[in-house]
């Protein structure tokens, strides 16, 4: 038998984070190297697209995770864990934080992979601490001064499809009157 054939009979065909029944497949935990029963979880495509993408998760998605932290399975235990770190800000999120239970080697490695992410990943948030992402719409809450171009975007001005600047969680780009500019987040609201 395949893991993902183990891993199927383990979860009776069904996600082990949302329990979806459909686009199922292996993920491997990290920072476990080994692809075994034991380091790996059943997943549908959305949970492990979320957990790849680290800067876009949906949180109304993760609540799923209120029934699955309690799964017996250490792979699903840790990534029910390091998501819910991940998504801390929402309240329902914090307070499953404070209920879930972990054994000591569980814990250990549930965090080993929470440093990892954090190393890699910068997370842009707005003014108001959202989370922003690539493709996002922000509203400027300040007129701002456009160096070099020539011209002030006004307060209120609608930015679209916004980009992330990857080693600055403090600014991000977008399209203003016809040019591409760099923003300060903390001059931007999101929108939607």
């Amino acid at each position: 038998m395949t893991i993902e054939d183990l891993l199927r009979a383990r979860s009776g065909n069904a996600c082990e984070l949302c329990g979806a029944p459909d686009g199922l497949g292996v993920l491997p935990v990290s920072p476990r190297e080994e692809e075994t029963v034991e380091a790996c979880a059943l997943a549908c495509e959305t949970c492990r697209q979320q957990i790849r993408a680290p800067e876009t998760p949906d949180a109304h998605h993760w609540r799923c995770l209120n029934n699955s932290m309690w799964s017996q399975e250490a792979p699903v235990q840790v990534i029910a864990w390091r998501m819910l770190t991940r998504l801390r800000d929402e309240g329902w999120a914090r307070d499953l934080l404070d209920q879930i239970y972990l054994d000591d080697e569980t814990l250990a490695w549930a965090k080993e992979g929470v440093e990892a992410v954090d190393e890699l990943s910068v997370m842009h948030r707005d003014s108001n601490g959202a989370m922003l992402a690539a493709g996002d719409t922000v509203t400027l809450i300040k007129d701002l001064n456009v160096k070099g171009a020539g011209f002030t975007a006004k307060r209120g001005t609608a930015v679209r499809g916004i980009r992330l600047v990857p080693d600055n969680a403090a600014q991000i780009e977008g399209r203003v009157e016809g040019q591409t500019i760099v923003i300060l987040t903390e001059f931007v609201k999101k929108s939607g």
